[in-house]
């Protein structure tokens, strides 16, 4: 709804002034993907993604093989050994659930990394399409990764230019 009613105010606002409006489109996902440091930032959140992992992995097989040894030896042990066993198996799983929650839970450590890794780099990406723009002359400028456009003129994409600005700047 809101969509459309921003697509009327914009017919009409063109059929106001034709002349005077000059709009351009850029695709802000092909920026992101072809951009230098989305790939270098990349490289690094995915180091920490996989260190989590391995601890995750490690958590999880010192907690089966308690389990194990627990169900193995539950038999030969005496009550109290088996209850104290049993103990430290409940609170190795609980410490093991707090970690994978604290890191793949919602707004846990994997998505504030995301953001911590993305969030400057969309920052740049829409400051040098503000900037491409500006250099051009365009007024307004639609992102076809919103899905907003449904029809564009290959002269009024900002796409490739951006990314040249961004990957010389970034080397």
């Amino acid at each position: 709804m809101n969509k459309m009613i921003l697509a009327m105010g914009l017919l009409l606002a063109g059929l106001a002034y034709p002349a005077d409006l000059k709009i351009a489109h850029v695709d802000s996902k092909l920026v992101f993907d072809k951009y230098a440091d989305t790939k270098k930032a990349q490289k690094e959140y995915d180091k920490q993604v996989q260190k989590w992992e391995q601890d995750a992995a490690t958590k999880q097989k010192s907690l089966m093989e308690l389990k194990d040894k627990l169900e193995k030896q539950s038999l030969m042990l005496s009550e109290e050994k088996k209850k104290e066993m049993e103990a430290d198996f409940l609170k190795k799983k609980s410490e093991y659930e707090q970690f994978v929650q604290q890191i793949y839970g919602k707004d846990g450590a994997l998505f504030q990394k995301n953001e911590e890794f993305s969030g400057p780099i969309i920052t740049k990406i829409k400051k040098t399409i503000q900037d491409v723009a500006n250099q051009e002359g365009y007024d307004m400028v639609f992102d076809r990764a919103a899905g907003a456009v449904v029809f564009w003129k290959k002269d009024n994409d900002l796409t490739q230019k951006v990314i040249d600005v961004l990957n010389k700047e970034a080397k």
